[in-house]
């Protein structure tokens, strides 16, 4: 049986001269039906208490379940709040930074990888992996394994001075080793993917491992070339998972790729 989650990012609602393309979620969750909604954080343009309002009424709206973590842009962009009140507005709707979904189908969790004083890079720290480890492991038969957060832990396809998330050489294997299956973020407006064994040695044995980079669906700099408006849609069953990119172009939603990838220990195919 096919279970769908829609991962959206950036949506930068409030952004004074973006194009907006929000109202045209609702076809596609129509359409595909996902079983769970992501928001992987700039939800908002300036964290303001309007700004979060209004990208919270969009979300819920969608209908199925979410699971939202906060974006650099999701924090008070003034001073001092931005210290003070650094997540007030992002937990007055969604409660928490680092949520859980659970199902007989995904267990997702979430990572708040913002920092107040890290404008654009943002950091991971120890103890939110072991968090996240702790409930990885309490995955049962066919969960697909999800972690969730802000920052982007593989490098943007074009030319970008958005930094990864600190140490992510050490977040990515910590996640890896806690079990994920899945890892997916946003922050550069830019789709890029790709399976551990496509940048990791492979001896035999690992489990496989997708990272997953959405495009952003705000466009707050409408000119700026390199910046795709679009979102990605995960299908999986219990032996694989694929991914659909989807851009927005011409007043509707363009399917640009489709990937493949192997779930469990084995590749797609050995010759």
């Amino acid at each position: 049986m096919l279970t769908r989650i829609l991962h959206v990012s950036d949506l930068h609602v409030g952004a004074p001269k973006a194009a907006t393309a929000e109202w045209a979620l609702a076809p596609l969750v129509d359409r595909f039906e996902p079983e769970l909604v992501i928001a992987s954080g700039d939800l908002s343009h300036r964290g303001t208490a309007l700004q979060h309002e209004s990208a919270a009424q969009l979300l819920r709206g969608l209908g199925p379940p979410l699971l939202a973590v906060p974006g650099n842009h999701d924090i008070p962009y003034t001073f001092p709040a931005r210290f003070t009140r650094t997540y007030a507005e992002f937990e007055r709707h969604w409660e928490t930074t680092e949520p859980v979904y659970r199902s007989d189908r995904i267990l997702a969790v979430g990572l708040n990888s913002v920092r107040p004083w890290r404008n654009q890079s943002g950091r991971v720290r120890d103890q939110q992996l072991a968090r996240a480890a702790q409930v990885l492991h309490t995955s049962e038969g066919t969960q697909l394994r999800i972690v969730v957060l802000h920052h982007h832990l593989l490098g943007a396809p074009w030319r970008s001075r958005k930094k990864p998330v600190a140490k992510r050489n050490h977040v990515l294997a910590a996640l890896v080793d806690a079990g994920a299956e899945l890892i997916v973020a946003g922050h550069i407006h830019q789709s890029t993917i790709a399976e551990r064994r496509e940048f990791e040695i492979a001896t035999g044995g690992e489990h496989g491992v997708t990272v997953s980079v959405a495009p952003g669906l705000g466009q707050p700099r409408p000119h700026r070339r390199g910046e795709a408006r679009g979102l990605h849609v995960y299908e999986f069953d219990a032996t694989h998972l694929r991914i659909h990119t989807y851009t927005w172009r011409d007043g509707g939603w363009a399917l640009t790729a489709e990937r493949t990838f192997a779930r469990g220990r084995e590749p797609l195919s050995l010759y």
